[in-house]
């Protein structure tokens, strides 16, 4: 159990607040003590691949990459190309924090209920609801440009072993997640209130399936670093036999290739990382001079919720 879990149950969630010396140490700990109360939780799942890799954590830049992200991590290579509007005019890469969660959202429910057809609602007001997101005109705003860039793009995985590389070409989704205007936004329709995900894609997210706790992402939701780091240490802790150091030119690779420095990423790296395991108590994660060690720690699922998806 990190110390900000340790000092909360020690002293009480009001001291541990007043012991905070930062703005960012009391969100820290609202987060952790958020999930140290958590009565119930219910498990969230994704795909091994963004685990490896990821969407972008911020637009992209037309100009330079004008219609696809590429994303190469050890052995596995995610490239997401963007789809088109009817003019032929670029939709746009899928990317932060509401994408991940539009998507950790389509994954796990299509696994739960054992099928590609994922039902959203009759209006995007509950859709939001579901997802546990708060509804509102900005947050309207940008699930919508991310749902319309989610169901237009196509994506590719490749992975590499010594003998092969395996390349799965699929899209997230069939059909579109499309909206229609009302001047009353709780009443904003979908134009589908049932999306089927792409069989391949589906098939390939059974085989790769990651358990994660839905509370957990809940919690770290306005940080798509954060997302990313918790479910890299959600694939990889719970199977590590001994202490496993990962240096910070492997971790900048992983979640910060956008950061022309070392020194500006990892600050972002720290923070998002404290966020992490304040949502994931048993993970056991050392921070040293030259990157982390990672140890062996329990799953942030129980085993017997997570073999529903084996």
């Amino acid at each position: 159990m990190a110390d900000i879990h340790r000092l909360i149950l020690e002293h009480g969630v009001d001291r541990a607040r007043e012991m905070a010396t930062s703005k960012s140490g009391r969100t820290l700990v609202d987060v952790a003590a958020a999930m140290l109360a958590q009565e119930e939780d219910s498990m969230g799942i994704t795909h091994a691949g963004f685990a490896l890799t990821s969407l972008p954590h911020r637009s992209i830049d037309k100009a330079a990459e004008p219609e696809y992200h590429r994303k190469e991590t050890g052995r596995c290579t995610l490239i997401v190309q963007s789809g088109r509007h009817a003019d032929g005019s670029l939709v746009g890469v899928p990317y932060g924090a509401k994408a991940r969660m539009i998507l950790l959202y389509l994954q796990t429910e299509a696994l739960k209920t054992n099928s590609r057809q994922v039902e959203l609602g009759k209006s995007w007001h509950s859709w939001l609801k579901a997802m546990g997101e708060s509804p509102g005109g900005k947050t309207y705003r940008l699930v919508m440009e991310q749902a319309q860039r989610i169901t237009a793009c196509s994506l590719q995985f490749l992975w590499e072993t010594d003998a092969s590389v395996t390349r799965q070409n699929a899209g997230f989704v069939n059909n579109s997640i499309l909206f229609k205007s009302n001047p009353d936004q709780r009443q904003v329709a979908l134009f589908q209130d049932v999306i089927e995900l792409n069989e391949s894609f589906y098939d390939s997210l059974k085989q790769h399936a990651v358990p994660v706790s839905e509370a957990a992402l809940r919690h770290i939701s306005a940080s798509s670093t954060a997302i990313d780091v918790y479910i890299w240490l959600a694939y990889r802790l719970h199977v590590l036999n001994q202490a496993t150091p990962v240096r910070w030119a492997a971790l900048r690779r992983q979640f910060g290739e956008h950061y022309a420095k070392l020194s500006h990423f990892k600050p972002v790296f720290l923070d998002a990382l404290a966020l992490a395991t304040a949502v994931y108590p048993e993970a056991k994660v050392e921070i040293a001079d030259d990157g982390i060690v990672l140890h062996p720690s329990r799953p942030p699922i129980a085993r017997r919720e997570a073999a529903l998806i084996a």
